[in-house]
């Protein structure tokens, strides 16, 4: 006999993982089908080498939905938050440091360092981003109104899907307006560049490269581009163990709330196949009818794909099954990416010369340390990439996840985690091989060894993962990290393309539940419960 699923998702990282919980939690019969060995898609541990447990790919989390957390209560099935304090760490060469975190005494003490105007107007800054942020966090618990005006050709739509768009454009309206005079900084954090933001709220170019390191995270962008402002409020939204605005480890690694997440899923009867990979999505007509997994067809009334549309749409479905235009859309979409991964394993903590001591982790250890300070070196390590090439100097952002979990290392080890910029997917000088990926490792310990001498020959091993061993590994076009990148033509109701912002697709039965879906990227949960719902509105 046959079995068919109400749902197969193609995909077990977590929106994944979170669209399946939700879909059991309405009655749906759920099947989960991940082309690796574990869940989790980039949201995992691995252990690289014996002993050191490594969060391959994502690294810190506050961006998960806090009813996410509540309602699969990921608590009992082993979710844990580790805050950070201080939440960032950015020695200067001139011997002083930067230090910021929840204490705002303590943050204007550091500011006031280097500048007593910045430290006087950094609580307002915050204050301002966190009041945005509160207003349109509730924008991405919905799907987006598609309020453009496509030809029907394009797409036909029903009165009551028009009825709930406006009452979604409505919501954000309203939304919107409560920002009061607010508004206009709002936009421009919305649509403009990150650097005459802050060049317009701070003088110090210490505290002004520390946050503008975060415009930058997983684009393909200077700080100075338009649409990089938009980033900067990620960093005052989420929850990360319920704490509002944290950002925290996962105990035991970001495979934790994966883990926890497929725990939740199975409990409420999602079956989960691992070591699975999908050759194609069938269709009958204009209507999916299941999936094909090492030659054999799987059943199903609805698919839910969380990998990204150029997978989805180009390597999965039959171009003939897709309007002309459509397809068109999807090409259009822009991946480009210059992140990578390095992780490290070392034998002792960095030992700043700036503040020094790593016999035990101190402060200056516990959250993300920022290696590159100044605008001018963030704009520099740009253009080298402009041109094709691994930035001479690039921007490193590094964190040591063994300062407050012990657990992830041999005693009196530790894991080094750098998040890179900028490293291009395609290089002017080659492919990315071995040579490619000693050089961007040597740069960026060349760079740490400014700061921190200690640190080369301290690594005991490393893994090195260019954009391009990002796509091969998980599955990311262009290795960009957020399934497509988030400017703002790539944003709300034009994400993934102008028309399907509310995760259908032309095909009937086959919907995006990833990160390549409104609202984006991040571990934020939204974009699965976003398409649960929506799927469960359209019914079995």
């Amino acid at each position: 006999m046959t079995t068919t699923f109400d749902c197969v998702i193609i995909g077990a990282g977590h929106n994944g993982l979170v669209c399946a919980a939700g879909l059991a939690d309405a009655g749906w019969r759920v099947l989960v089908l991940e082309r690796r060995d574990i869940v989790g898609g980039a949201c995992v541990t691995d252990e690289p080498w014996p002993g050191f447990k490594v969060s391959t790919a994502s690294y810190v989390v506050s961006l998960l939905l806090p009813e996410i957390e509540r309602d699969l209560e990921l608590a009992r099935h082993g979710y844990r938050v580790l805050p950070r304090n201080p939440s960032s760490f950015t020695p200067t060469e001139d011997g002083r440091w930067l230090l910021l975190g929840p204490d705002d005494e303590s943050n204007r003490r550091e500011i006031a360092k280097f500048s007593e105007s910045d430290a006087e107007a950094f609580p307002r800054y915050e204050a301002l981003l966190e009041r945005i942020a509160e207003r349109l966090e509730p924008v991405l618990s919905r799907p987006a109104p598609n309020l453009l005006p496509l030809p029907g050709s394009w797409r036909r739509r029903g009165l009551f899907s028009k009825i709930r768009d406006v009452g979604s454009a409505w919501s954000l309206h309203q939304a919107l307006g409560d920002l009061g005079e607010d508004l206009p900084e709002a936009i421009e954090l919305l649509t403009g560049a990150a650097r005459p933001i802050l060049d317009r709220w701070f003088e110090s170019d210490v505290l002004k490269s520390t946050l503008a390191t975060d415009a930058i995270i997983g684009t393909f962008q200077p700080i100075s581009a338009p649409g990089t402002g938009y980033v900067l409020l990620h960093h005052v939204m989420g929850s990360a163990g319920g704490a509002r605005g944290v950002w925290g480890y996962v105990e035991g690694g970001m495979g934790g709330l994966s883990n926890a997440l497929a725990a939740a899923a199975v409990e409420r009867g999602v079956e989960i196949r691992t070591g699975c990979t999908v050759e194609q999505i069938e269709t009958d007509g204009n209507r999916v009818t299941g999936v094909i997994v090492d030659g054999t067809s799987i059943a199903a009334r609805r698919v839910a794909s969380n990998i990204d549309a150029h997978q989805t749409f180009r390597r999965l479905v039959s171009e003939s099954a897709l309007p002309d235009g459509f397809v068109r859309a999807v090409d259009r979409i822009d991946y480009a990416s210059a992140s990578a991964k390095i992780n490290l394993a070392v034998d002792q903590l960095p030992d700043f010369l700036c503040c020094p001591g790593h016999e035990e982790p101190g402060p200056q250890h516990r959250g993300t340390i920022h290696i590159g300070t100044g605008c001018e070196y963030l704009e520099a390590a740009y253009n080298d990439a402009r041109q094709g090439q691994i930035s001479q100097r690039p921007i490193v952002e590094m964190t040591i996840p063994t300062s407050v979990d012990s657990t992830l290392a041999p005693r009196g080890q530790h894991i080094l985690s750098l998040f890179v910029q900028y490293a291009p997917y395609q290089l002017a000088d080659g492919p990315w091989d071995d040579m490619a990926r000693k050089t961007l490792l040597d740069r960026c310990l060349d760079e740490i060894a400014r700061y921190a001498p200690n640190v080369p020959d301290s690594v005991l091993h490393h893994q090195v993962l260019s954009p391009v061993d990002l796509e091969r590994t998980f599955g990311l076009t262009g290795g960009n990290i957020f399934q497509g990148a988030m400017p703002l033509h790539q944003l709300f109701n034009l994400r993934p393309v102008p028309g399907w912002a509310d995760h259908r697709t032309p095909l009937d039965g086959l919907y995006l539940c990833g990160s390549a879906a409104h609202p984006g990227g991040g571990v934020m949960g939204a974009c699965g419960r976003n398409a649960a719902r929506e799927m469960i509105r359209d019914g079995r």
